[in-house]
């Protein structure tokens, strides 16, 4: 019988080895073009097969005109035009009690991406492929394949451990049978070779835990605060049809979206004391809302008697300590007018549905990578001319002659700088 040497430094590094290369596996990411459109445009309001805020979208090709990609990129690009002549959508604004918000940047090959991405989940699910997509919102795989590379390591490390252990025996009973006499082993304790394998692992683990919440930190996504008073973008922005930019109109010309006073709020509610023709209003555990209070909250931080209008004095109103709910780390720099006006970016894209929100949550993680791929993926409104465009575009003469000569069809934020660090940070 032929007896192998003691392998335990080997079998140290192998383990380490799998093990780095599971943590490096376990945080790969992958998606198709499709799949991060979706996820970034569509996922807020849509899922494959169950019904959200808007459709499933699972089948969509057979809805209406929507077997032309063109149909469903004039719907996405202006919902209001598209639907004033075409039944299917305004049945769709019937059932759900909104419109869908436009994306007036989203292009014919992003749409055709798209389809291609739900088309790609719904042959999966009919031949039982890996996706889990069914009447659940679609899941971030990431922290399942962790798990499974963790669970691996684990199981190699305790094989490790076992195949030394049993490396030793069998040369201590070759060594009893030729009659060498040899120091009785170190305990696994005291064994230099354990405690350093032991320490590597415990560094390597832990550092890759500290990393990885060391990123999370200051990212609230689903962040959702109760505020002094339960204000339903639903009822105002969705029902009511308020545009944006009436509350919050500082979007439109500088840096911050900012909060609208409470004589903002007041011009409609001077006239307005009783919530009585709405929808009934839920907070997410299920209590309901009575809106009539919270309007006469509102009167208390404006100082206004509802039966005696006319000696209101504005000058008194309070301000309302509202939570602030979308906070970006101070060393990093955005424009609300920039994506607002210049980019033509729609609220939605970075806040989510808010038309179909009660009590208003974070919806997009607002994290580096997140912004770097919206500049990765988004058009700029580039060609100008008298009625369309930025004026300020005019300088790029290179990307113009290359458009004219077509060489490239379409100019990315991240083609005039948008992937710049100093672009974003002080």
């Amino acid at each position: 019988m032929i007896l192998c040497k003691p392998t335990g430094q080997r079998l140290t590094v192998l383990f380490l080895s799998l093990f780095v290369i599971s943590i490096v596996n376990s945080s790969a990411q992958d998606a198709a073009a499709g799949k991060a459109l979706f996820n970034g445009k569509c996922a807020a309001c849509h899922n494959v097969f169950k019904k959200l805020t808007g459709p499933a979208l699972g089948g969509l090709e057979e809805r209406g005109k929507w077997a032309d990609h063109k149909e469903i990129l004039a719907w996405v690009n202006n919902p209001a035009a598209y639907m004033a002549k075409d039944p299917y959508t305004q049945g769709l604004k019937t059932d759900f009690g909104s419109m869908m918000t436009g994306f007036a940047e989203v292009t014919q090959k992003d749409v055709d991406d798209i389809v291609a991405y739900i088309n790609d989940e719904v042959a999966k699910k009919k031949s039982g492929g890996d996706t889990a997509k069914t009447a659940e919102a679609v899941p971030d795989t990431g922290n399942q394949n962790a798990l499974i590379f963790g669970i691996i390591s684990l199981i190699l490390g305790i094989v490790a451990l076992i195949l030394m252990q049993v490396n030793s025996s069998l040369k201590k009973m070759s060594d009893d049978a030729e009659g060498i006499v040899r120091p009785e082993p170190v305990p696994f304790y005291r064994n230099k070779t354990y405690i350093a394998m032991a320490s590597i692992v415990f560094f390597v683990f832990g550092g890759y835990m500290v990393a990885k919440g060391a990123i999370g930190l200051g990212r609230q996504k689903t962040y959702q605060p109760d505020q002094p008073i339960f204000y339903s973008h639903k009822v105002h922005a969705g029902i009511n049809q308020v545009n944006c930019l009436y509350c919050h109109g500082n979007a439109w010309e500088s840096k911050q979206a900012a909060i609208p006073s409470v004589n903002v709020c007041m011009n409609c509610h001077k006239a307005i004391t009783t919530y009585e023709k709405g929808p009934k209003l839920y907070r997410d555990n299920g209590d309901e809302v009575d809106g009539t209070a919270e309007i006469a909250k509102l009167y208390k931080y404006a100082g206004f008697d509802p039966n005696t209008p006319s000696k209101w004095d504005p000058s008194k109103a309070k301000p309302i300590e509202w939570v602030k709910i979308h906070n970006l780390p101070d060393h990093v720099y955005f424009n609300h007018s920039q994506h607002i006006r210049a980019g033509n970016i729609q609220c939605q894209s970075c806040h989510g549905e808010i038309t179909a929100m009660d009590e208003v949550k974070q919806m997009a993680e607002l994290s580096m990578g997140w912004c770097i791929n919206c500049h990765r993926q988004t058009n700029v409104n580039f060609n100008y001319d008298s009625t369309k465009g930025n004026k300020f575009y005019s300088i790029y003469e290179k990307f113009h002659n290359d458009i004219k000569a077509g060489k490239m069809d379409s100019v990315k934020v991240k083609d005039i700088g948008g992937l710049e660090c100093q672009k974003c940070h002080y």
